[in-house]
């Protein structure tokens, strides 16, 4: 579990097909930047730009995890040498709740439409597809490449998040662009309420 709130940005340096063929997923060598390794062991779970993967090793402060062609199926950013990505260790029972409660189960790839600046922040507007409309809700969360956000507008399958400065200086979203595809995670509550409404 994770609370979306990004606690470096780290960078993929390396890229290699698991067992020689790339049809077995990757597993990726990231520099964790700023993020502390120290209490991190092998078989735990960090967020990489919202997706949760297991790390398989650690040398100083680069960890490698292991992506399966399923997830690289249905994400974006984990499959480029040099790409930033955010990053977020899994919460403990005992930490602060800053953001929303995250699986770090990417449920869909949107679209980014508009980022532009509004006073001192910036809004953000992505195409979502249909599958997940059901849970987007004004003022409910939503998850960014792992970054906990509000929805402050939803028009057709198109939403809204504001921007704060502090958000842009410590995630990636700084380097969003129209047409870039972002991975997307809806709350958690919200589905399980459609759920268990069989809506």
């Amino acid at each position: 579990m994770f609370t979306g709130i990004i606690q470096a940005v780290g960078e993929i340096k390396q890229i290699y097909p698991i067992q020689g063929h790339s049809d077995n997923g990757l597993s990726l060598g990231i520099s964790a930047g700023k993020m502390d390794l120290s209490d991190v062991i092998a078989g735990d779970s960090i967020a990489v730009n919202g997706v949760c993967l297991t790390v398989t090793m650690l040398a100083g402060n680069l960890f490698t995890v292991d992506v399966s062609q399923e997830t690289l199926s249905c994400t974006q950013g984990l499959d480029q040498v040099g790409m930033r990505v955010n990053l977020e260790k899994a919460m403990r029972l005992s930490d602060r709740l800053g953001g929303h409660l995250v699986s770090g189960h990417v449920d869909a790839t949107g679209t980014v439409v508009k980022f532009e600046p509004a006073g001192e922040s910036f809004v953000l507007i992505i195409q979502a597809p249909e599958s997940i409309l059901r849970y987007l809700t004004h003022k409910g969360s939503i998850t960014v490449n792992g970054v906990s956000l509000t929805v402050n507008q939803i028009e057709g399958n198109e939403f809204s998040v504001n921007l704060i400065p502090h958000t842009l200086a410590v995630t990636t979203l700084q380097e969003l662009t129209p047409g870039m595809r972002v991975n997307l995670e809806t709350d958690m509550l919200a589905r399980y309420v459609a759920r268990l409404l069989n809506i």
